[in-house]
């Protein structure tokens, strides 16, 4: 029984809760809200007695809420402004959803009134498809102007966002799609990549090709196309300039360590004899062994070949149009080579087993100065990838 008054009390606070929320919302003019508190509510069980109130607070707030929205709409339409049409549009289609959530809830009973909910619902299909027609001439008509009226590549965006909303909300309406596509040509931002090698080594024609290789990199974007190949009819916007300042690489090394090693270990072992020279025996009759040591001694010998590469440049970011540098990054890699192998003298049963490991390996033949380059290039293109990932130009 007490679990019944408590689970009762729990949901009867929650229940208050809500209604207090609802009602928050209606008296801060949040009408929308509102409304999808009661309803949401109302939903899962509109006869329950405990939800009484929110039927109270959902005629309330769609009253309050539609007379609002009609009164807005009235305004927007005095001030004749085409740039209206979309709020008008908007709120029209939003009196229309909010009806149409309600309508499946009917009737709403309110038992202590002996009533029904009352909500005046209105037609508003006319005005929907009238505002509609009158957004989609704005926007088609706001889009060609600044398409052929134009020269900056924001106003190009701008009339491509339109278009493709447009599209949305009026699917065929003319030849948006064709002016979507050529919104979309004019507003792409076109940079030439170029590479220069301002050191005096020769740079990896496979580095070179995997740099420029923007297709790898998936770098082009809805409005940025990087082309390291220009395209004659292209008026590029910027260039790209990847330098290459210095390339060095260090003189093939090989370091030896010398490590000296001594352990006890076990040699056989002897019988334990008392003080008279008798063998001494455990309580099961069994002669008592005793292990015998002996000292090994192991010089190991480790080897580590070494050979480093570093590239240093520059990634310059220039406005065609102005002539003007707009940005510059330093750009760096390090590529190190290193393999160990061991040689020893002695017994090895002295080292321990992290040396002993080395001793299957063997000397290698260093990597060429080209190999070098390349691979110090592998951590190149990242960097290279964060550069203009980082990079805006507008």
């Amino acid at each position: 029984m007490k679990k019944i008054l408590l689970a009762t009390s729990i949901l009867f606070f929650i229940s208050c809760g809500g209604v207090k929320k609802t009602q928050e919302a209606l008296n801060s003019g949040n009408y929308s809200s509102a409304i999808n508190k009661a309803l949401d509510n109302l939903v899962d069980n509109k006869t329950k007695k405990g939800n009484q109130p929110y039927i109270l607070l959902l005629e309330e707030a769609f009253k309050k809420n539609t007379a609002r929205e009609l009164k807005q709409i009235a305004f927007l339409q005095k001030s004749n402004n085409a740039a209206n049409y979309e709020q008008i549009y908007t709120s029209y289609v939003q009196l229309k959803q909010i009806e149409e959530r309600i309508q499946p809830l009917l009737p709403l009973t309110i038992y202590e009134e002996g009533r029904e909910a009352k909500f005046s619902f209105k037609d508003y299909d006319a005005k929907i498809i009238a505002t509609k027609d009158q957004l989609s001439a704005y926007l088609y008509t706001n889009a060609s102007k600044l398409l052929d009226q134009s020269l900056e590549k924001n106003d190009f965006r701008k009339a491509y966002d339109d278009l493709l909303y447009l599209e949305k909300l009026n699917p065929g309406y003319k030849n948006t799609s064709a002016k979507i596509k050529e919104a979309h040509l004019k507003g792409i931002d076109y940079v030439q990549v170029r590479l220069f090698n301002d050191t005096q080594q020769i740079i990896p024609s496979r580095l070179e090709e995997d740099l420029l290789n923007f297709n790898t990199f998936g770098l082009n974007n809805l409005w940025t196309e990087y082309h390291t190949n220009a395209i004659d009819n292209i008026p590029y916007d910027y260039e790209m300039d990847v330098v290459f300042k210095n390339i060095s690489i260090s003189p093939e090394q090989i370091k030896e360590k010398q490590i000296s090693k001594e352990k006890q270990i076990k040699d056989g072992y002897t019988y334990a004899l008392d003080r008279s020279g008798n063998q001494v025996k455990d309580s099961l009759g069994n002669r008592i062994k005793i292990d015998k040591f002996k000292t090994v001694k192991c010089d190991f010998y480790q080897f580590t070949q070494f050979k480093s590469a570093e590239v240093a440049g520059q990634v310059n970011f220039l406005d065609l149009k102005t002539k003007q540098q707009i940005n510059t990054y330093p750009l760096a890699s390090t590529f190190v080579f290193e393999h160990s192998y061991a040689k020893y003298s002695g017994d090895k049963l002295a080292l321990d087993n992290e040396l002993i490991s080395l001793l299957s390996l063997a000397a290698v033949s260093f990597p060429s100065n080209e190999q070098m380059v390349y691979d110090a290039g592998e951590d190149l293109k990242a960097n290279l990838k964060g550069i203009i990932t980082r990079h805006q130009f507008n």
